[in-house]
């Protein structure tokens, strides 16, 4: 019978890794505990339910529910069941580039579109105004408009593209 306890350079390396990710995510502006969970799902061989993920990272059952709920919102995680077991079950989405996709799709949606309305409102607001003043003011907002725009179509390109498709033009752009 094969040993089920991971060595402990594994289990070690595993937990730095869910730090790191965690820590990532906050940089992102995502919670610290969701990029956690989401790390653990992605390293962990098989799927979990929400008492293992509770216990392997000492985090409440609120916690953990309101998490798994929005992972399993942005298609980073999958819900599954397991036969004569009432629990719901998790695993990760583990193709990498999906990740990625999944990932733009929703920084596009909280962050892009919400940036491009508050631009749009601003410049209609000020439409016709001609003093010196609001034109440099319109004059900077277009171009942080512009900016935003194109960040925004080239994230949906990105998000259309097929991995190997990628990485040719980022091996093309970079030298």
């Amino acid at each position: 019978m094969p040993n089920t306890i991971p060595p402990v350079a594994l289990k070690k390396a595993r937990e730095r890794f869910i730090s790191e990710w965690g820590g990532l995510g906050s940089a992102w502006g995502v919670s610290r505990t969701m990029s956690q969970i989401h790390a653990l799902l992605m390293v962990h061989s098989g799927s979990l339910n929400t008492d293992q993920i509770m216990a392997a990272l000492e985090i409440s059952r609120g916690n953990a529910h309101a998490n798994i709920q929005e992972l399993c919102s942005w298609g980073l995680l999958r819900k599954l069941s397991r036969k004569g077991d009432r629990k719901d079950y998790f695993e990760a989405e583990k193709d990498v580039w999906r990740v990625v996709q999944l990932i733009l799709r929703e920084r596009k949606r909280t962050e892009f579109e919400p940036v491009l309305g508050t631009l749009a409102n601003c410049l209609a607001s000020t439409h016709g105004l001609r003093d010196k003043e609001s034109l440099a003011f319109r004059k900077q907002l277009k171009e942080l408009q512009e900016f935003t725009e194109t960040a925004d179509r080239l994230a949906d390109r990105l998000g259309r593209m097929e991995s190997s498709r990628v990485l040719r033009w980022i091996a093309r752009v970079l030298p």
